[in-house]
């Protein structure tokens, strides 16, 4: 029980080798892992690949929908993890219209999401409490309403320097 290359099973805390007879490591008491390359068809998994096991393939079809938003590079991907745990694929875009430059973390972000999945996503943002349940996940105020509202400030603002300039 030295530690010889050849031997299946290893020790994730003190790296010692053992046959696959054997089920803890006799040094520390751990429990045995594959050691990797020796057996066939057991290779050491990538960060992708993991990630890859995690999606549930009913929740990977149709076009891309914004199901939340964050402040920030962190927060979504705060929000992609939670949403990776449910099954569903998500991915994080900057948000229209915000001139940070794409290499800054800072800025507001969208997470989106297959169609499918949209459903099953917004219930695991909800059950986080990390969404609104009163406003849709797609709400942008129309462009018309955006228009009337700065049209409306700046006929405000007029009239206060109008005023101020007859008043004085």
């Amino acid at each position: 029980m030295t530690g010889r290359s050849e031997e299946p099973l290893a020790c994730p805390s003190c790296a010692t080798t053992y046959p696959l007879a054997e089920r803890f490591c006799t040094r520390c008491g751990m429990p045995l892992v594959y050691a990797g390359a020796k057996i066939s068809g057991l290779e050491p998994v990538t960060a992708a690949h993991e990630r890859a096991r995690k999606i549930k393939p009913q929740y990977a079809e149709g076009d891309l929908t914004r199901v939340a938003g964050a402040r920030n590079q962190a927060e979504a991907e705060f929000i992609q993890g939670l949403l990776l745990e449910e099954g569903v694929p998500s991915l994080v875009r900057r948000t229209a219209g915000f001139d940070v430059p794409d290499f800054l973390a800072a800025g507001p972000r969208d997470v989106m999401v297959p169609a499918s999945g949209a459903e099953a996503a917004r219930e695991a943002l909800l059950e986080a409490d990390l969404v609104d349940a009163a406003v849709p996940p797609s709400y942008r105020p129309a462009p018309a309403k955006l228009l009337a509202g700065i049209l409306i400030a700046c006929a405000l603002v007029a009239l206060v320097a109008w005023l101020g300039t007859n008043v004085i």
